[in-house]
């Protein structure tokens, strides 16, 4: 079992890559870390991480799901980024488990996979409109999970996202 990690080249939410990576690891399953970048990408609390992909030069069929690490910089580089788009629709559609935290979940509202889904979000008044054009059910709790799809509204929610990915990515595999 495999899964892509994506962060954003500046300004990722450190702990919200290193539990999940962490928790990943410790569950037994590997992952890739993929950027708009190959390279050291930086986080806001000053974390390096090396993205060993650029999100052209993801293969989606090569992964059981997808996690996308939230911070400042998901909102700077990735909202707008349609190659990562079209990775959440196509591990989506395929039945992977697609998880989002803090700002990251306006990515999966613009993809089109959170109509009439619960979902939860770091709130802001552009986060929040963003969700709501989306079709999302907002939640108003730290992680919400709704059938393949998990999310959650900050770095305080890293570890229960985190082991909602894990039960889900598990589930598959049974």
């Amino acid at each position: 079992m495999r899964v892509l990690i994506i962060i954003a080249p500046e300004k990722f939410r450190d702990e919200e890559f290193s539990v999940p990576a962490a928790a990943l690891q410790k569950a037994g399953i590997g992952y890739d870390v993929a950027s708009t970048r190959r390279g050291t990408c930086r986080g806001m609390l000053g974390a390096t991480v090396n993205a060993t992909l650029s999100l052209k030069e993801v293969d989606p069929k090569t992964y059981n799901g997808i996690l996308i690490v939230g911070g400042g910089g998901a909102q700077s580089y990735l909202w707008d980024d349609d190659i990562l788009c079209g990775l959440v629709k196509f591990i989506h559609r395929r039945g992977g488990a697609v998880a989002a935290i803090c700002l990251a979940p306006v990515i999966l509202a613009r993809a089109g996979i959170l109509t009439g889904k619960k979902a939860t979000v770091f709130s802001t008044p552009v986060s929040l409109g963003e969700m709501k054009a989306g079709g999302a059910v907002l939640a108003d709790k730290a992680v919400a999970s709704d059938g393949r799809i998990v999310t959650a509204n900050g770095p305080a929610a890293a570890a229960e996202f985190a082991g909602a990915f894990i039960r889900i990515l598990s589930a598959a595999e049974q």
